[in-house]
């Protein structure tokens, strides 16, 4: 395959130190109108993700440190739902580094090269969004192209979406593939983009291809934590997950890490996720496990309704544990496999619901009863996202009456005089009515748990589904009245 030519950028070993920030800050200035959106330098949080990941914590166990200032964007605290990163060992045939390539005006990292073994196969899926970014464009191009076989390298920068960006930003993903296809000799298909950041700017690759060379010396296995701070935006603690599963007698390990905060309402948030295991598994079985469990997991969280233009989750296996190689998605020697992907998956689709900006209430939205699968989910997904349920859920107020009004608009199939509704375990209607049992007292001291429960029948078949959301706060306004000042 014939590649593009190489941009030209200026040689690292030909600039000393203060020439290159020069340049660097005048590339920002001139090229990159993010620079202007913050208002201030501050320290770089560091000390935030070490806090967060000295230890591995469960899912459901909210960290209970004191608020500290967010890795992420400058001025944000820590969510009070916020989970510690869990410790991540290494994957056979996965290396990583991160570098600070001046997407932000802030000192903070934004750049990630995850470099896989020769043979890696690898699956995405990917925003249904209509206005898809160049990332996007180009990681479904090149997947088609070379059909999941020996993927190489994934590159992500935090700090610009390249979205909307038409043949500039196009042509912006293609140097960024192609400049690091000749570092690590391979080909520029065999390389996967991922963007986020500010839509509507064009991606300065020049700023990547300069730390190309640091990116390539400081490659590890042991930087997953790292690499879970360096996608950030609005996040305000790194997400990841890790689990071990046996194919055949042979243990294999998943590590996964996401980064999502608002514009997370996937359809396939603004949500990234790379998935890595050192099992042997083809493309399609990979693509297979990928968007069923895709389906259950980062398509069922929401935390404003909102898809965005990026959306992009990526599974790569290596192959490098010596498990048998599976072929087939119905292979029984993948039972303990898939329940650990989903696991995997799961954990980092709720995260990024316990990092929703503003968040205070992470809630399971259950809705049975139902049609059929879709009712339920067009049912489920009506009540996560109704700003009116939302911000009763952030003033602690069991409105049930507003669970009505998001289950009715959706015209869906519903018995109203056989629909029920529960807050956890207490019944608040029942058969099309307030139930007899009404607490109001009860009903109060249950809504200022941090998590929530919300079940609803709707009386009319036996399909069900589960969304996971967020309360909406003012802190959601305020991050995003001033996101780019």
């Amino acid at each position: 395959m014939t590649q593009p030519p190489a941009s030209k950028t200026p040689s690292a070993s030909r600039l000393t130190k203060r020439a290159a920030e020069g340049l660097a800050g005048g590339l920002e200035r001139a090229l990159d109108p993010l620079t202007n959106a913050v208002k201030r330098a501050v320290q770089t949080g560091a000390d935030a993700v070490a806090n967060l990941t000295q230890a591995p914590a469960a899912e459901t166990e909210p960290s209970t440190k004191a608020k500290v200032a967010a890795p992420g964007k400058p001025g944000l605290a820590v969510s009070p739902l916020a989970v510690a990163l869990p410790d991540m060992p290494p994957v056979g045939g996965v290396q990583l580094s991160t570098a600070q390539s001046g997407f932000y005006k802030h000192d903070r990292k934004d750049t990630l090269l995850m470099k896989f073994a020769e043979g890696t196969t690898c699956a995405g899926v990917f925003t249904r969004h209509t206005i898809g970014s160049a990332p996007v464009d180009w990681c479904k191009k090149q997947l088609e192209a070379n059909e999941g076989q020996d993927v190489r390298a994934l590159i992500c920068n935090a700090g610009c979406a390249n979205a909307f960006t038409g043949k500039l930003g196009a042509d912006a993903a293609r140097r960024t593939a192609s400049a690091l296809s000749r570092r690590i000799d391979c080909r520029q298909r065999d390389i996967m983009l991922a963007s986020t950041g500010v839509i509507g700017v064009v991606l300065d690759d020049a700023k990547i291809a300069a730390r190309l060379f640091d990116l390539e010396k400081d490659l590890r296995a042991d930087a997953w934590a790292d690499a879970a701070a360096t996608i950030m935006t609005t996040d305000t603690f790194p997400k990841g997950a890790h689990e071990t599963a046996v194919i055949d007698g042979v243990t294999v390990r998943i590590n996964g890490i996401a980064k999502g905060s608002g514009m997370i309402a996937p359809d396939m948030a603004t949500m990234l996720a790379f998935i890595a295991t050192d099992a042997t598994l083809s493309p399609g079985v990979l693509q297979s496990l990928l968007a069923l469990f895709t389906r259950t997991t980062f398509n069922s969280v929401t935390v404003d309704g909102d898809t965005s233009t990026n959306d992009t989750c990526l599974l790569f296996a290596t192959g490098a544990a010596g498990a048998p190689k599976i072929s087939r998605a119905g292979d029984k020697r993948l039972a303990d496999f898939k329940a650990k992907l989903e696991k995997v998956m799961h954990s980092l689709a709720t995260q990024l619901i316990r990092d929703g900006e503003g968040a205070t209430k992470f809630v399971k939205v259950n809705v049975t009863g139902a049609s059929s699968p879709a009712s339920a989910r067009k049912i489920a997904k009506s009540i996560a996202e109704s700003p009116l349920v939302k911000t009763a859920f952030a003033g602690e107020d069991a409105n049930w009456g507003r669970i009505v009004m998001a289950v009715g608009k959706t015209e869906e199939p519903v018995d109203r005089d056989r629909l029920s509704i529960r807050f956890g375990d207490l019944v608040a209607a029942e058969n099309g009515a307030v139930s007899r049992t009404y607490d109001e007292a009860a009903m109060s001291a249950y809504m200022k748990n941090a998590e929530l429960e919300v079940s609803v029948d709707v009386g009319v078949g036996r399909a069900l589904a589960h969304v996971y959301t967020c309360d909406l706060t003012h802190g959601y306004i305020s991050i995003n009245g001033d996101y780019r000042s």
